[in-house]
């Protein structure tokens, strides 16, 4: 809805409570409590028809008394959003000059004092002034918070999703304010299953911005490190480096789970005995595995493409150069291991597999047996049924004839399995002959 249809709303609520206002009736205080709710009603429907940019946007162009009507009605949980794009005079007038909050936790700044990191605890626009920080970290920032520490710092704040969502090529630039953009994903543990959280990463004048919609183990190890540990982070790339330093030691970590799950699916597949149930149910644990290690090394291939960036862009000091080619190095020692894994993977599969069609092929191998002992059965069966054989068999009860008949058919089958068995005894010593030699 536009702002027309707004102010039309208030000015028929306007004329028409004045009217009612103006008129004696019986029960006239019923009256106007209905006709208040109704206009209430209204206004709330269109106020949750519009976001919170429209609001602001309105309540700036509409007269004084319309822009306290309208404020009134608006839920006091939309506020906050509203009071970062109104204008100070208007602030003043509507919320008798209240700052908007910052949500808390999800705005975070960080100053070096005495070699180390120091948190900085803000609530509003009031706590910025005068403060030069090393570190921003947002997780989880509204629009208009973005927009507001935009302005102030001067550079633009991105959403982290739609920035990681770009073309690889175009994740890593320096703009025309010679700010370094890096946009990466790290990798977070949630339900045994790893996914990907995107993070912007901004360093301008000496800041490092750090974007994120989702808290993560990383960041909350490199804080308590940098906390704590004197001389650990110097300035805002120190952070950044040691940001991905830690995703890589977090990689190396995964990678070490999934060594000790494969340790276990290999225990039960080089075990002589394994059921379709259990086979059935390592293909999925090894499958759910090969999908880890192939997150964990897209990780740390991209890890490794922002590192590279970074030592291109030339903005490094000798000391961070080298720490950014020990990262490296630990990146490629990870390649090898995903690897190796890779590899380790496809053979616990082929075994797996190995044994699938053992057992099918054991099943086969029952099936072709009971086939041929029942095959000269079923003949003196045939014979048995025809009309020749009572013929054959006269002069003797039926009884006795076919109960040795019975006999004869026992002993032709044990005979011929016992023949089945003596041929593959033959054939298994073959081989092994073959083998042997």
């Amino acid at each position: 809805m536009s702002i027309f249809k707004l102010i039309e709303i208030l000015e028929k609520q306007k004329v028409v409570g004045e009217l009612v206002n103006n008129q004696k009736m019986i029960r006239h205080e019923a009256v106007q409590a209905l006709l208040n709710k109704q206009h209430n009603a209204e206004i709330a429907n269109f106020i949750h028809s519009n976001d919170s940019d429209k609001l602001a946007s309105m309540l700036n162009q509409l007269s004084k008394e319309n822009a306290q009507q309208l404020w009134h009605q608006i839920p006091s949980e939309r506020k906050n959003e509203i009071l970062w794009e109104l204008s100070d005079d208007l602030r003043l007038q509507l919320a008798q000059g209240k700052e908007p909050d910052f949500t808390s936790g999800k705005v975070n700044l960080f100053i070096t004092v005495d070699n180390r990191l120091q948190r900085i605890d803000i609530s509003g626009r009031h706590d910025l002034k005068e403060i030069h920080p090393v570190w921003v970290d947002l997780v989880n920032t509204t629009h208009h918070e973005r927009a507001f520490l935009s302005a102030h710092f001067s550079v633009e704040l991105p959403d982290p999703i739609e920035e990681t969502e770009l073309e690889v090529s175009s994740r890593f630039f320096i703009d025309e304010n010679q700010s370094i953009h890096l946009h990466s994903n790290f990798l977070i543990e949630s339900n045994h299953v790893s996914q990907r959280v995107p993070v912007a990463f901004i360093l301008h004048q000496g800041i490092l911005f750090s974007i994120r919609n989702q808290e993560l183990p990383v960041f909350q190890l490199e804080k308590r490190r940098a906390l704590t540990q004197p001389h650990y982070v110097n300035d805002c790339v120190d952070v950044l480096l040691n940001l991905y330093g830690a995703d890589v030691e977090c990689s190396a970590d995964s990678l070490e789970k999934i060594y000790d799950t494969l340790g276990k699916i290999g225990r039960l597949v080089l075990n002589e005995t394994v059921t379709d149930e259990q086979a059935a149910m390592t293909l999925a644990n090894i499958a759910e595995e090969e999908d880890e290690n192939g997150r964990i090394r897209g990780n740390i291939l991209d890890t490794q493409r922002a590192l590279n960036f970074l030592i291109r862009s030339k903005r490094l000091k000798s000391d961070q150069t080298e720490d950014v080619k020990q990262i490296l190095h630990n990146i490629d020692s990870l390649n090898h291991h995903t690897s190796f894994l890779f590899d380790k993977i496809n053979f616990l599969m082929d075994a797996i597999i190995g044994f699938i069609n053992i057992n099918q092929n054991k099943k086969v191998n029952q099936l072709t047996v009971f086939s041929v002992v029942c095959m000269p059965i079923n003949i003196l069966a045939g014979i048995g049924g025809m009309s020749e054989y009572s013929m054959m068999t006269q002069g003797i009860s039926w009884p006795i004839a076919y109960i040795v008949f019975l006999l004869i058919s026992i002993t032709v089958g044990l005979l011929t399995y016992r023949s089945v068995k003596f041929i593959d005894k033959r054939k298994l010593s073959k081989r092994q002959k073959k083998m042997l030699l």
